[in-house]
């Protein structure tokens, strides 16, 4: 029925507000200056990876192990200019991806991400 759609779409919405992307501190504070970002996989993919808050940890893991000098910037997706896509990537599930600029006003916060002693990540923040 169309309320059950209505009701299982805002359910949907509500769990996915915010998404996360990890990117070099330098590069964001440049991104800041211009109110923009536009990472090179905007250019070379076509799109902006994004990640649900359950799958920062193993995303930081498997791209970012031991780097330093990063920040988690946490998203509002209700300021985003066009709704995120939800791509299949195979292995791995469903990641959200944004294929136009991201407008520096979406970020609500940018959190220090440093990796552990042990080069592996964990969330920044109280797990939600």
């Amino acid at each position: 029925s169309l309320v059950q759609d209505a009701m299982v779409l805002s359910m949907h919405k509500d769990s996915e507000m915010i998404v996360f992307h990890i990117v070099k501190v330098l590069i964001w504070e440049a991104a800041k200056a211009t109110g923009e970002y536009r990472p090179a996989s905007l250019e070379s993919e076509g799109f902006i990876h994004f990640s649900k808050v359950e799958q920062v940890v193993a995303t930081a893991n498997r791209f970012y192990r031991g780097q330093d000098g990063l920040v988690l910037l946490e998203v509002s997706c209700d300021r985003l200019p066009e709704p995120l896509r939800y791509d299949a990537v195979p292995g791995h599930g469903s990641f959200p991806h944004l294929y136009v600029p991201l407008p520096v006003s979406a970020v609500t916060k940018a959190w220090p991400f440093p990796p552990n002693a042990d080069g592996a990540f964990s969330l920044p923040f109280p797990q939600r």
